[in-house]
């Protein structure tokens, strides 16, 4: 009798224990009952023979010699996903991933690789999701947490496919992934959280502070719109996040940009007007800023006031600047801080969405929070709405932006050819220190900052033709602008990458 006690007091502590199936695992399970379901996206988990972007398209334009709106190699993109690189001095590695593709070139892959600073090589990638789309909006972004573990967060463009968690099984090691089950506080209690978009995700001793999008049809004052809404959420490890807490909720919407240093949490972001036409993001407009330090129990503007969220009017104390006063839009690029932990916004203004001379130039500006007031500064002009770049505040008070600039072999479309400008004197002067894509084939596009930026691997971004569909290769550059191409074929676990645009 003790004996058949045993035995079933086992079975039952085996059951107990067995770890509840993902619908990966177990492709029986009903898709509709499972509300962390891959549906259509796929699960793959395996290397990649070498390094091949996405190209991406939004806006086919009819008669207009520039053919989309903006179009090219998008691995990198867009500017409200962040980070694509983390460097880790533990392990001396730059771990990053990007939106890749097959042989084919149809469908967006979530991959992860990582540079190692040890011997300059860079890995085979890892697939770890066909995302089952060609949107590169569904682009990833990558955190490393305190244990070395690597967290890839699948984002979504809007509500139609799901959002993912991935952490590797090993620290600091990119060949196996696990799905996590995330749940949010919806009134209190525990329910999935399987759908987030245009993620910029945050880790330090606190856990996870992500800042993202969620999309709500809301009654406007011309009907009813689909409105972007801006909020954020934390969590202590990654699996258990806090209810969802808004930003700005303002006419149609926001994109917002955002950076970390220290306890310190800034975001910038313009609004969307509601307008009978509907499409108010592509008349975004005015500049706004506010900041957390302790991880969004409270917000205040730049000069240190307290100010209550979420923002409902144009006007409001965080504004920085009224661009819709001038009919100019606004498209925000990066965001840094300078060495008294002030921030800086590095974004363009336009005359209007469409590409081509009619509305350029577009042109730069950093807005500098002076302690007292914002400075705003010109920087340089390029010729695409969605010439996107990065800003670098380094430690010896340098100033250096990463950008395409420079027209490209598709002029007047996304990106164009890379260039690194420094500032000596907090963005009064730019010095265009050098072109890093002299002679490219295709538009480079996306160039990103990685988080503590290693010297040898500085800034991170793709090619693409700019008006038509093409291969994408991944590039890298060094603080002096050495400029590196990420292999497209590799036989072995880690290989030299390529010195391009050498002169």
């Amino acid at each position: 009798m003790r004996a058949s006690i045993l035995r079933c007091r086992y079975w039952i502590t085996l059951l107990v224990s067995l770890p509840v199936l993902s619908l990966a695992q177990n492709p029986s399970a009903p898709p509709a009952k499972d509300p962390y379901s891959y549906k259509s996206a796929r699960f793959i988990d395996k290397q990649d023979d070498g390094y091949r972007g996405i190209w991406y398209f939004i806006g086919h334009l009819k008669d207009n010699p520039y053919v989309y709106k903006y179009a090219g190699g998008m691995a990198t993109y867009p500017s409200n996903h962040y980070p694509f690189s983390v460097y880790v001095p533990k392990v001396k590695k730059t771990f990053f991933c990007y939106g890749g593709t097959g042989h084919d070139g149809k469908s967006l892959y979530h991959e992860v690789g990582y540079f190692n600073h040890r011997n300059g090589k860079v890995s085979r990638p890892t697939i770890l999701l066909d995302k089952a789309t060609g949107d590169a909006h569904d682009n990833p972004v990558l955190q490393v947490d305190k244990d070395g573990y690597i967290w890839i967060f699948s984002t979504a463009h809007g509500t139609g496919r799901p959002s993912f968690i991935h952490r590797s099984l090993k620290p600091y090691d990119i060949s196996r992934f696990e799905q996590i089950r995330p749940v949010k506080l919806v009134d209190g209690r525990e329910v999935p959280m399987n759908n987030f978009s245009y993620l910029q995700m945050y880790y330090d001793d606190h856990g996870f502070t992500g800042l993202f999008t969620h999309y709500e049809t809301q009654q406007l004052k011309y009907g009813k719109r689909g409105c972007r809404v801006i909020g954020y959420m934390t969590s202590p490890d990654g699996i258990h996040w806090s209810a969802w807490k808004d930003i700005a909720n303002i006419e149609e919407g926001h994109y917002q940009t955002s950076g970390k240093k220290g306890n310190r949490i800034g975001t910038s972001f313009n609004y969307h007007p509601t307008r009978k036409t509907g499409a108010g993001l592509d008349y975004r407009t005015n500049l706004y800023y506010v900041f957390t330090d302790d991880h969004g129990q409270s917000w205040k503007t730049a000069d240190g006031k307290a100010i209550a969220l979420p923002l409902r009017e144009i006007h409001n104390p965080a504004l920085i600047h009224d661009y819709a006063a001038e009919g100019l839009k606004v498209y925000i690029n990066d965001l840094n801080f300078d060495r008294e932990d002030n921030p800086v916004i590095l974004y363009e203004t336009t005359k209007g969405w469409e590409p081509g001379p009619e509305n350029g130039p577009q042109q730069w500006y950093t807005a500098h929070w002076t302690g007292g007031s914002w400075q705003i500064l010109p920087v340089t002009a390029s010729d695409n709405n969605y010439d996107m770049g990065s800003l670098y505040i380094e430690d010896d008070g340098t100033w250096r932006i990463i950008a395409p600039t420079d027209p490209g072999p598709q002029a007047y479309n996304t990106g164009g050819s890379i260039v690194m400008w420094t500032s000596r004197d907090q963005g009064r002067h730019w010095e265009k220190l050098k072109e890093l894509t002299p002679g490219a084939e295709n538009n480079q596009s996306y160039p990103r900052r990685p988080v503590d930026a290693n010297p040898e691997f500085y800034a991170f971004w793709a090619d693409g033709n700019g008006r038509k569909p093409s291969a994408s290769h991944l590039y890298f550059c060094d603080k002096q602008g050495r400029v590196f191409m990420l292999p497209e074929h590799m036989k072995k676990q880690e290989e030299k990458p390529v010195r391009v645009f050498a002169k």
